[in-house]
């Protein structure tokens, strides 16, 4: 699926939860597509560009609205290509 222009401000909350793990700062940041899993909340699959040629894919977290949490990175697989295939992880 392609992102909706809403989606921008939630998947951009767990940009600095990437950078601290990776130690690493992405100048390019962008959602490119992304899947979404139901759980006891909501887990979304997204295939971010890291720069010209690397991509990452995050997992994302998002509790049910009244647990009021914040979006959070659970997972992510860094050395992707545009054409890896975004699947569940």
């Amino acid at each position: 699926m392609s992102l909706p222009t809403i989606f921008s401000p939630f998947f951009l909350q767990v940009k600095p939860q990437l950078e601290s793990r990776e130690n690493e700062t992405y100048n390019i940041f962008t959602a490119i597509i992304y899947r979404t899993q139901v759980v006891a909340g909501i887990n979304y699959f997204i295939k971010v560009q890291s720069s010209d040629n690397e991509y990452i894919h995050l997992r994302i977290f998002q509790a049910l609205p009244q647990e009021n949490q914040d979006p959070s990175l659970t997972d992510y697989q860094t050395g992707k290509t545009r054409d890896d295939p975004l699947v569940y992880f």
